[in-house]
């Protein structure tokens, strides 16, 4: 058996994740992904661009950190390989190209600032497709803390994919309007509404959470009225709350009851009762594009 290293990093809105993951190769024998180590840290960059249209110097130099840390990290566990993607906020950040290009200098860490599609895309080369059946029809829903990515899958193939200007961290600065959601509506009732026996898959982190608290296996569905349930439950609880009882980061704590909406209305939309979690994200998805490339050569 050989093993082989490989890092994502996935530079998000309301936080940062770098995700070192073990390739274990047999002769003869599909390569076996495993999750080595999974590093988060809670930097908000969303909440910065969302407001004021850029990252301020304190993000600006926290990043740099991270950055850093993960260079040094993926050093002595000897990562063969990394791709660092920067979505939604660095997206429209006015100083995100000038953020990427100190962080290069001073850490030869590079960072690619992705559109939605290529996140979108990046995420469906995960494992994905074998939770997925193939005459089956699915709404997949990446909800970040700036967009959220909808993909329509059928017959095992993809349909439609958009990416929407909603996410935790843009709702939390009420950055989002009435004739957005509209717009979402709109397009998912277009791509779903002739399709019949619809499920969700659904990521990110808010979902995972959720997910991770029920205790269930990743191929067991939620159901649209446990989400809505347990809506209810914590949006009667107060913020401090959330962090005790439930056990929740605090930049988790204040988006998830605006997060959780986002995966309800859309279920609503399309007329699905359940969702899968396979707990899987950007970072699983460049791993494994990594890997497919370097074997390519």
């Amino acid at each position: 058996m050989n093993i082989r290293k490989f890092a994502g990093i996935d530079i998000g809105s309301n936080g940062v994740r770098l995700l070192i993951a073990n390739v274990l190769e047999e002769e003869g024998k599909m390569p076996i992904f495993s999750k080595g180590s999974l590093v988060r840290v809670p930097i908000r960059l969303g909440a910065d661009v969302f407001e004021q249209g850029k990252i301020s110097p304190e993000n600006a130099s926290r990043l740099k950190d991270a950055m850093e840390a993960y260079r040094l990290l993926m050093k002595v566990q000897g990562v063969e390989a990394y791709r660092a993607c920067a979505t939604s906020a660095m997206r429209e950040a006015t100083n995100g190209a000038e953020i990427v290009q100190d962080i290069a200098q001073h850490t030869g860490v590079v960072i690619e600032i992705i559109d939605g599609a290529e996140e979108a895309a990046i995420i469906a080369n995960t494992d994905l497709h074998t939770l997925l059946e193939s005459d089956k029809n699915y709404l997949y829903i990446d909800v970040g803390g700036g967009s959220t990515e909808f993909t329509v899958y059928t017959q095992g193939t993809v349909r439609a994919s958009k990416s929407f200007p909603i996410g935790g961290v843009r709702l939390l600065k009420g950055k989002a309007d009435q004739q957005l959601w509209d717009k979402v509506k709109d397009w998912i009732r277009l791509y779903t509404k002739d399709l019949k026996g619809m499920e969700a898959v659904g990521s990110g982190g808010n979902i995972n959470k959720i997910s991770k608290s029920t205790g269930k296996r990743k191929d067991v569905p939620l159901t649209l009225h446990f989400l809505e349930t347990y809506l209810e439950q914590i949006s009667q609880m107060t913020y401090e709350e959330r962090i005790r009882d439930l056990e929740l980061n605090p930049d988790r704590a204040d988006i998830l009851p605006l997060a959780l909406p986002i995966y309800i209305k859309a279920m609503k939309w399309a007329k699905i009762n359940h969702i899968l979690v396979p707990k899987v994200g950007l970072a699983d998805g460049i791993v494994r594009q990594l890997y497919l490339v370097r074997n390519k050569k």
